[in-house]
């Protein structure tokens, strides 16, 4: 294997952050504390449990166990964030922490086995675990964001309806190798 699934994967990571960063920009502050009952979680709770996931899972991953003892889990589910300021510096020292580590890597460490909860996991698995874990819950808050906004919210994707206007686009033009976030990445940043 070669640096490409480094590359890919920090692109994936990069989309899905950038998913999280549009829905929060999309919402008044209030909302973003909203919950639908008092067992679903605000995209405030989210953004706290994957902030102190982040933390733990990637401070020091390769020498100390991804599950931190000053980690406390449970605290992440309570929705006592104060302000959106605070919500977004908690999303972006999360990020940044995960992004970081990822950063250092190179191939080599990819084999390498590091601990979560005293389970050994490959470089690799323990990527791919975050991979599956934190897209799961920014499509939590793109869900949450769409029910407040309603008819409001602005599409993400390809928007309901231009499907086959975004199609034509893609077939119009030839052949080529680029990764599939390279396009949503590119506007994001052109923002």
């Amino acid at each position: 294997m070669n640096t490409t699934y480094l590359e890919s994967i920090r692109k994936q990571f990069e989309y899905y952050k950038m998913l999280g960063d549009k829905t929060i920009n999309q919402l008044p502050d209030d909302k973003l504390f909203w919950q639908y009952n008092d067992e679903s979680n605000s995209i405030a709770i989210i953004v706290k449990h994957l902030y102190g996931n982040m933390l733990s899972r990637w401070t020091d991953f390769l020498n100390t166990d991804g599950e931190k003892e000053w980690r406390n889990r449970d605290a992440e589910f309570e929705n006592n964030i104060n302000s959106k300021a605070t919500l977004i510096e908690m999303w972006e020292e999360g990020w940044k922490c995960f992004f970081n580590a990822l950063n250092l890597l190179n191939t080599e460490d990819l084999n390498r086995i590091i601990y979560i909860r005293n389970e050994g996991h490959t470089v690799l698995e323990a990527i791919n675990r975050q991979l599956a874990h934190y897209p799961y819950h920014v499509g939590q808050m793109v869900f949450i964001g769409k029910m407040i906004c309603n008819e409001n919210w602005i599409s993400l994707s390809i928007p309901r309806g231009k499907s086959n206007s975004y199609n034509d686009g893609k077939f119009s033009k030839e052949k080529h190798k680029q990764h599939f976030t390279d396009e949503f990445l590119k506007d994001s940043n052109d923002e």
